[in-house]
């Protein structure tokens, strides 16, 4: 299989995290997409992915899947002997699930905006507009807090052990990096369970 990807963007990051901590990552091709250049939007990538983001997932048989997610699933459900990330029991899986859908939410995409609309990267592509971007900021700001406070007797973000969860929340914190905004020094808990993940192999992914 390929995975079509930019390797610094923060999705592929998450996928590349996620196929290392269950050993997976031979499994695929990465194939490097220039997003500035705008690669992502000729008609061959179109094709395998209408939204034009990355990452996009092509199996042997040609079927494509976009969405970082989805792919993620995919290797949860075809290598069930592999460390599970998604949850074994029915409250595991809906606890992640929970917390995946709020850090996407209310932590990862407000970062995303507020790097689209204040660091004039897609300029070219889109209407930034500085001032919506600047109020995002301060809602990843106000997560941040969240987060610290949840992980003041916690090692983790959900189950007491490594998930979705902890990749999306780290690769979220380390790509807010971009945009200045970083771990306060008073955000002690936070820190410490980025320190935690960040040494674990697939944070080098």
């Amino acid at each position: 299989m390929k995975i079509f990807e930019t390797k610094t963007a923060p999705n592929p990051r998450r996928v590349r995290m996620f196929m290392a901590e269950k050993g997976l990552l031979e499994k695929a091709e990465f194939i490097e997409i220039d997003l500035q250049k705008g690669e992502n939007l000729t008609p061959e990538y179109v094709a395998r992915n209408p939204m034009k983001k990355v990452p996009v997932m092509e199996l042997d048989d040609g079927t494509c899947i976009a969405e970082t997610m989805a792919i993620c699933r995919y290797f949860e459900e075809s290598y069930p002997d592999t460390l599970t990330l998604l949850g074994d029991t029915p409250v595991e899986k809906a606890t992640i699930e929970q917390w995946v859908r709020w850090l996407e939410f209310y932590f990862f995409l407000p970062t995303g905006m507020c790097f689209q609309h204040t660091s004039g990267y897609f300029k070219d592509r889109m209407n930034p507009i500085q001032e919506w971007g600047e109020d995002c900021g301060k809602s990843v700001s106000k997560f941040m807090n969240l987060l610290n406070d949840h992980l003041a007797e916690r090692e983790y973000i959900c189950c007491d052990r490594m998930t979705a969860a902890d990749i999306n929340a780290f690769t979220t914190v380390a790509f807010a990096k971009v945009v200045k905004i970083r771990i306060l020094p008073e955000q002690t808990h936070l820190q410490a369970w980025y320190d935690r993940i960040k040494s674990r192999p697939s944070a080098q992914a």
